[in-house]
């Protein structure tokens, strides 16, 4: 198994849409990127800890490669919003890929080269990339959110959409 951490907007959005991919064994809410030791939602959400909320990703690289991975979160957040995805504002809601290696860094680095040069934004690509140091797990009433509350507004309104278009986009790689 192999691990691959993102950030892009709420964690219960992210978490979601990539439990839909088969070789994805678990996805976990949590924190990263910032200063403070186990900080807690309150505190990242206060925007004073530094961290992102993001998703750690279990994956089997034999059934879905980290580029692949990459080309989903790209399409489920709009990595051109500084500090912000929708609804959700502030520095823990920024575009972020934590690599846990060389060779992530490197596609990272290309994908988001590839998106730039592709031209498909009016704004430029603000995903930040940094070495993942720590990742703190969420507390458990955020791990499986949108499962253990499908009928909440915010995840109607935010995480379905993400989940519909991986099942759509990436029907090939939906577990069936």
């Amino acid at each position: 198994m192999a691990k691959a951490t993102f950030g892009g907007g709420c964690f219960w959005c992210i978490e979601a849409a990539f439990k839909e991919l088969d070789g994805v064994e678990a996805a976990v809410s949590g924190y990263a990127g910032g200063e403070t030791d186990d900080p807690t939602y309150r505190e990242v959400c206060s925007g004073t800890t530094g961290h992102a909320e993001v998703v750690q990703i279990e994956y089997d690289p034999t059934v879905i490669g980290y580029d692949e991975l990459l080309e989903v979160f790209f399409a489920v957040h709009d990595p051109t919003q500084l500090d912000r995805q929708g609804p959700d504002v502030g520095s823990q809601y920024r575009s972020i890929v934590l690599y846990h290696d060389d060779d992530q860094r490197g596609l990272a680095e290309s994908y988001v080269e590839a998106l730039e040069e592709a031209g498909d934004y009016d704004d430029p690509v603000v995903t930040e990339l940094e070495p993942l140091e720590r990742f703190y797990r969420a507390e458990p009433k955020h791990q499986d959110y949108f499962e253990e509350n499908p009928s909440d507004a915010y995840c109607r309104m935010h995480a379905q959409p993400k989940i519909e278009k991986v099942r759509e986009r990436f029907r090939e790689k939906v577990e069936a």
